[in-house]
């Protein structure tokens, strides 16, 4: 005999058996929330943060999940089944007698099926949530879905790899340099899927079977929601873990870096070399160690006596100040004693509490405290902030252990193992609350090189990394951008020309670089960044570096090669000269888009099959994007290539445009097109060109 034990609470569906409590709510519009766990599930979520300053392990916000809902439940206790019915989204839970577990599949208002729990009773004897015990009251989580082989899958964040379709992809649910994790999948069957956990994990988009994951938790949770369209489904998602601020307008134009400029006089006298010149520049960063000492959140005086000086002259030109702030507190840290005794440093599980070694041993500070967040805002604020810098760069926020043994440490909020994937969130979220607190809303942008689900609300820039300066990874840069996009991080950018080294005096490198001037050009923003080299110059290193050294004669960290845009020679400034041009000149247009970001969650670069849904091409087209809905940027990833092909996307009612040219081909074919080295294919939409006919 089979007992159904369903239940209804409101208009959740609830289910218990075999140790199981399983919860099913309504969540948005058309959304529902699955949460399953050894325990009875708290209408008031413990994971949610509930408007209060301690971190939460859920990503969905508080208020959208206390939104009420005009769903339905129903109970056939006969069929041992029920149904849940919420706007868009039904949801069908069935007892299987074999295993006496409860199987939930997924339909759209059509009734078409969106996806089901794997169901594997019988000889097999398999169920599709395992909860295992782990030590001191944790599980370890694992869910397993059936696959559809004909779906397309998109977004988790950023992984280097040049694959659109995630289909047939193994990702790992866990933080490195240059990777971001961000568990938010859209399908091409009209849903989007958002594993609501934080814990380190993984997840395979097999062919015979999609699993997620977690290697230590208390609960299964996850989110889906329906949608028509694909900004119907980023708008939910958007609603129901954030939006992401608007884009103040100096972050649309150019962004200048490097590692590093490293005294208070190099830094000003390239701002002034860039108004001499004539070249537009909104923004200038400062990189990493211009402190005393890892985590001392201050300049040091020898190199930067007067940054409110400084500030003030960057400002008088129209340049914005960013300044580098990495979490780690080193232990020769005039700050370290203090945050160590009141626990606000992350602690390691066994062995010395040693997070990283670079420039010295050092601790991470513990960014899911809120008492941690707190003292290093005020740090901040007091030596930065007060004295005129406009922005902070949160590099190294994955956290970046060295090595990555997430079983090592632990959070206010948890063991890494189970609470890891929160750290850049809640890092970002300290900058950002504390900045609105100061009165700075709508002029917040922070550049950060990790997140996870709901960043995007804090003012989140990610970057990509430190990739290398190589065509292969450049190439990988368009499916990032693409990929964050659809986790739900509309602000994207990288490193143009790479990070890790690249000689300023090779033709090879230049190359590179001008191809990636262009990429940038057209990416959310447009950023100049990278340790360079140059061995030609006067005085360098064995690696073609600047060594650099205080008046007492003690090691400071090395500054890179020069990388303004006249440190390359004529031909590549007039590169970076025409591609800053063109940047200004699509304000309008980028405005209008980082609009639309902030309103309903829309990214900025788009695969082309989110305008082209009914394109079977346009799904795996993995080396071209559009920038919003109007322009197809087609970016030279192969070496020495003076052409290449450009697939355009649409029927033969969409017309596409050469802005060089103005030849216009018909949708749904491919082109083969000049590509100079100064030049960069991009096509627009039915003629809208938005000022660039004429211009490239």
């Amino acid at each position: 005999m089979v007992l159904s034990t369903f239940s209804v609470e409101g208009n959740s569906l609830l289910w218990t058996g075999k140790g199981e409590y399983l919860r099913i709510d309504p969540c948005g519009p058309d959304g529902v929330r699955v949460r399953s766990s050894r325990t009875p599930i708290d209408v008031e979520d413990p994971n949610d943060s509930n408007g209060n300053r301690h971190s939460s392990l859920s990503a969905l916000l508080p208020g959208f999940v206390a939104e009420p809902q005009r769903a339905t439940v129903s109970i056939d206790e006969t069929a041992h089944t029920a149904t849940l019915v919420n706007g868009g989204i039904t949801v069908r839970a069935e007892v299987e007698m074999y295993t006496y577990s409860c199987r939930l599949s997924f339909f759209d208002t059509g009734g078409e099926l969106l996806f089901a729990e794997q169901s594997r009773g019988g000889a097999l004897q398999r169920r599709s949530r395992h909860l295992r015990p782990r030590l001191g009251g944790d599980f370890s989580a694992e869910v397993t879905f059936e696959a559809d082989p004909e779906e397309r899958l998109y977004g988790m964040g950023e992984y280097q790899q040049n694959i659109l379709n995630l289909k047939g992809c193994e990702l790992e649910l866990a933080h490195r340099n240059s990777q971001a994790s961000i568990p938010f999948v859209v399908s091409s069957k009209g849903y989007g899927f958002l594993w609501n956990n934080p814990a380190i994990g993984s997840v395979a988009f097999a062919r015979n079977h999609t699993r997620w994951s977690a290697e230590s938790t208390k609960a299964i949770d996850y989110w889906v929601t329906a949608g028509d369209s694909y900004a119907d489904i980023m708008r939910r998602y958007a609603d129901a873990t954030g939006h992401a601020p608007n884009m103040p307008e100096w972050g649309l134009g150019f962004w200048q870096c490097k590692l590093r400029y490293w005294n208070q006089r190099q830094l000003l006298e390239t701002a002034r070399e860039f108004k001499r010149r004539n070249i537009p520049i909104d923004v200038i960063v400062i990189d990493f160690f211009h402190w005393p000492h890892m985590g001392d959140f201050r300049f040091e005086d020898e190199f930067w006596p007067d940054p409110k000086a400084m500030c003030d002259e960057l400002h008088d030109m129209g340049i914005k100040l960013m300044v580098s702030v990495w979490p780690q507190i080193g232990l020769d840290s005039e700050n370290h004693a203090e945050m160590n005794a009141r626990n606000l440093l992350v602690a390691s599980e066994r062995g010395q509490n040693i997070g990283m070694m670079f420039e010295g041993p050092s601790q991470f500070y513990d960014a899911t405290n809120p008492e941690a967040r707190d003292y290093v805002w005020d740090k901040c604020r007091a030596n930065y902030a007060d004295k005129g810098v406009d922005a902070f760069w949160l590099d190294e926020d994955e956290p970046e252990f060295a090595p990555y043994d997430f079983d090592g440490f632990r959070y206010q909020a948890g063991p890494v193992l189970q609470a890891g994937n929160i750290y850049p969130r809640e890092h970002c979220r300290g900058f950002y609350e504390h900045m609105v607190a100061e009165g700075r809303e709508g002029d917040i942008v922070n550049l950060t090189r990790c997140a996870w689900a709901g960043t995007q609300r804090y003012g989140a820039l990610v970057w990509s990394g430190d990739v290398h300066p190589t065509f292969a990874d450049f190439a990988r840069q368009i499916t990032c951008g693409i990929h964050l996009g659809m986790a739900g991080i509309p602000w994207f950018t990288t490193d143009m020309g790479g990070f890790l080294d690249g000689d300023i005096n090779s033709p090879a490198y230049r190359e590179l670089l001008a191809r990636w001037c262009a990429f940038s050009c057209f990416s959310p923003v447009m950023r100049n960044h990278g340790d360079r080299s140059d061995h030609e110059a006067p005085g360098r290193n064995e690696y073609g570096k600047e060594d650099v050294r205080a008046a007492d004669g003690s090691h400071r960290c090395h500054s890179g090669a020069d990388n303004e845009p006249w440190s390359y020679g004529e031909d590549m400034e007039r590169i970076f000269r025409k591609y800053i041009a063109i940047r200004e000149s699509l304000r309008p247009y980028l405005r209008e888009l980082f609009d639309e970001a902030h309103e309903s969650g829309q990214p900025l670069m788009r695969g082309l099959f989110y305008e082209f849904p009914d394109d079977g091409r346009a799904g795996d087209i993995a080396d071209e994007y559009l920038l919003g809905p109007d322009l197809l940027v087609a970016p030279v990833t192969t070496a020495g290539a003076t052409e290449r092909e450009v697939y355009l996307p649409g029927g033969p009612d969409v017309g596409w445009t050469d802005v060089r040219t103005g030849e216009t081909h018909a949708g749904g074919s491919t082109v083969s097109v000049p590509a100079p080295i100064d030049e960069i294919p991009v096509f627009a939409r039915d003629g809208r060109d938005h000022g660039l006919n004429g211009r490239m």
